[in-house]
């Protein structure tokens, strides 16, 4: 069964079928590779999905703050500083360097994250009463602990496929001679 070429499940869902990292050792290297490519993009849409979620994440706390009294400047005043809290120096997780900053997502199907995202709560700020924003953030929380975990299962499948890559290469099975020719 080809597993990377299945259109009738989401990605993320082939990569967490345990399959998916069964038997490396007997796939074909361009499977392999298939895979990791798989993997790679879906940790990368992921990732896209938490960073703009901490991104919604901080302004509403910020809102909470202030709110509580314990912040005085405006978010508007303050928007900077929260944004550029949220950035990574690093770009990505230790030894990977991110394929893009915005990743193509798929348009085919919603998911529970299409939809938090898509709330216009920001906008709404001012008028939202504090059990609203409370219910906000408590969405926000849950999907984010969703996401996270996907991104996790993602990261964990190319791990392990680049692993039996990299055997390969350093045992002799595989040849890397072409791997830097343009």
């Amino acid at each position: 069964m080809d597993l990377v070429h299945s259109e009738n499940r989401r990605r993320i869902d082939i990569i967490r079928d345990p399959e998916f990292v069964s038997g490396l050792g007997e796939l074909d290297l361009d499977v392999l590779r298939q895979r990791r490519e798989l993997a790679d993009q879906v940790e990368t849409e992921w990732s896209y999905y938490r960073r703009l979620l901490h991104g919604r994440m901080d302004l509403l706390a910020f809102e909470l703050r202030r709110r509580s009294g314990d912040e005085s400047r405006s978010l508007m005043e303050a928007l900077p500083e929260i944004l550029a809290a949220g950035e990574s120096p690093s770009g990505g997780q230790a030894g990977r360097l991110p394929s893009m900053l915005a990743p193509e997502l798929p348009e085919d199907r919603r998911r529970s994250i299409d939809r938090v995202l898509e709330d216009d709560f920001l906008a709404r700020l001012p008028q939202l009463d504090d059990d609203e924003l409370s219910s906000i953030q408590t969405t926000l929380a849950e999907t984010e602990r969703e996401v996270s975990d996907n991104r996790r299962a993602a990261q964990q499948a190319f791990d392990a496929i680049q692993a039996e890559i990299l055997r390969r290469y350093e045992d002799g099975t595989a040849d890397g001679s072409g791997l830097f020719e343009d």
